[in-house]
């Protein structure tokens, strides 16, 4: 995977083109934390709280991934939904850019999404079975820019065909289409406002297998050809060492390691990390 030296952003409240050196992350997170209420265990007792995420950080650099992973109620949702800024923090910050999405204006926050879209884990919950394709690809960026008609059929059918889709495709709905296919549609929703970033949620994990290598490799293409970056969520280890630069290993809401995958993957130091490798199913173990 090539490394991109530097890039040119758009500074969305002046609307002046600057450059991102390679020195500088596209996405900066600093000592994140989320804390949950829980219900009162007595009357006028406090609130109990759980921590989701205690003080995470992390950086993704312009065209490179960064993959999180660990079991189930790690954190790591949560910390999707916080990038995305649908979530607010109880301390830290998500800068991308270099700004505070927490700390924006509506309108300003509206606007900072054109450089940061989302891939959901399920590829049908996450489209509405009554829009067709086609309304359902250029939602964000009916949502996000003012663009004609013929712009909006025509990057539809841009975005469209880099997921492998057909451009009759664009009037069928989502019940028509395969999972894979389903994934591919819910890929070229995000690609449609040419993000710098996307934040992916486990983006192939209910899809079978050998539809996941096909949606793995369409990622992996459209990061080369276009430079974008990826924050990956995923349980799969095998997952995010093709896809990833970078590991970070989340544990009730920590980070307890982090590393380049073919480094931390053969030789993990936490324990945690060594557990996760070892519950992984081998056929030589079988």
């Amino acid at each position: 995977m090539k490394t991109i030296k530097s890039v040119a952003i758009n500074d969305l409240s002046a609307g002046v083109t600057g450059q991102l050196d390679a020195e500088t992350p596209l996405l900066r997170v600093q000592d994140l934390r989320r804390d949950y209420p829980l219900p009162r265990t007595r009357l006028l007792g406090p609130r109990p709280q759980v921590q989701a995420l205690r003080g995470v950080s992390l950086d993704i650099h312009a065209g490179r991934s960064l993959g999180v992973v660990g079991e189930s109620g790690s954190g790591k949702s949560t910390l999707a939904r916080l990038v995305m800024a649908l979530d607010t923090p109880s301390a830290g910050s998500v800068q991308l850019l270099g700004r505070d999405l927490h700390r924006l204006p509506a309108r300003d926050l509206r606007a900072a999404r054109r450089d940061l879209q989302m891939v959901f884990q399920d590829p049908y919950g996450s489209l509405d079975p009554r829009q067709t394709v086609q309304t359902i690809v250029t939602e964000p960026l009916q949502a996000l820019a003012n663009a004609t008609k013929a712009e909006v059929r025509e990057r539809a059918a841009e975005v469209l065909a880099q997921v492998g889709l057909r451009t009759g495709d664009a009037h069928k709905y989502a019940h028509e289409f395969s999972g894979g296919q389903r994934q591919r549609i819910a890929i070229a929703r995000a690609l449609i406002t040419r993000p710098r970033l996307i934040v992916a949620d486990e983006p192939v994990s209910a899809l079978d297998v050998s539809v996941q290598a096909q949606v793995l490799n369409l990622l992996q293409d459209l990061q080369e050809r276009h430079g974008m970056s990826y924050l990956l969520i995923s349980h799969d280890l095998a997952v995010v060492q093709q896809l990833c630069d970078q590991v970070l290993v989340l544990h009730q809401g920590r980070v307890v390691e982090r590393g380049a995958p073919q480094d931390l993957f053969s030789r993990p130091e936490h324990p945690y990390t060594q557990a996760l490798l070892a519950a992984v199913p081998r056929l030589d173990a079988l």
